[in-house]
């Protein structure tokens, strides 16, 4: 597996592990920003290409994603390299923050913790269902060991404000990003930019991440 990339800020107060979405990988222009933003909250990011996204950098053609079990295995050893020297938490943009979440799942043996070293998941940007069909991908939402937060575009089209007004899971919190898309892009009339969503986000992040080391 080649070496993550990893943005690290001096007196980092936590460690994110941070996947990409189904169409771009770790290195593509959103994920360098939201890291950048990460990292300047504070927060170290370590991002990784999953499996499908290697071959397709390596053999310079478009790959199709795993199935689900071979993406949380590979989250799963990201995990598992990564020391104990930060509190640690896991997250991704769209298909990479939705893996995040299934890995901190209740398993089949209830009470068994199957990510102690996880603090909590981040979703930038989720994607609830695809666009203009309600599949909703949020089954698992009601066995989530640890918190999930979510950052989502008011626009999104994998899951709009609207369409999540009169839904809430209890160990689920989202925060919604004024008129972004789901690469939080805003309409121009809007009077923001996809950089300042960003880093709301990030900002956002960092306020979470806080809140959660203050309680443990």
């Amino acid at each position: 597996m080649p070496s993550p990339l990893i943005n690290s800020p001096n007196q980092a107060k936590a460690r994110l592990i941070l996947a990409h979405g189904a169409g771009a990988g770790a290195n593509h222009l959103v994920m360098q920003k939201l890291a950048d933003a990460l990292a300047a909250q504070k927060i170290e990011v370590v991002r990784f290409n999953f499996a499908y996204m290697q071959r397709q950098l390596t053999l310079g053609r478009k790959c199709f994603p795993d199935k689900m079990p071979l993406l949380l295995e590979c989250m799963q050893q990201q995990i598992q390299q990564t020391t104990t020297d930060l509190p640690l938490f896991i997250g991704g943009k769209s298909l990479g923050g939705r893996v995040a979440s299934l890995l901190t799942e209740l398993p089949k043996q209830q009470g068994v913790d199957n990510q102690p070293k996880v603090l909590a998941s981040f979703a930038f940007g989720y994607p609830f269902h695809p666009p203009k069909k309600q599949v909703w991908r949020t089954e698992h939402f009601a066995c989530l060991q640890r918190p999930l937060y979510i950052f989502q575009g008011e626009r999104d089209p994998f899951g709009t404000k609207q369409e999540l007004a009169d839904k809430a899971w209890q160990n689920v919190s989202i925060d919604w990003l004024p008129d972004g898309d789901h690469d939080f892009k805003p309409r121009k009339s809007s009077g923001y930019t996809q950089e300042q969503l960003i880093v709301l986000s990030a900002a956002l992040c960092r306020e979470k991440i806080d809140e959660i080391l203050l309680a443990n």
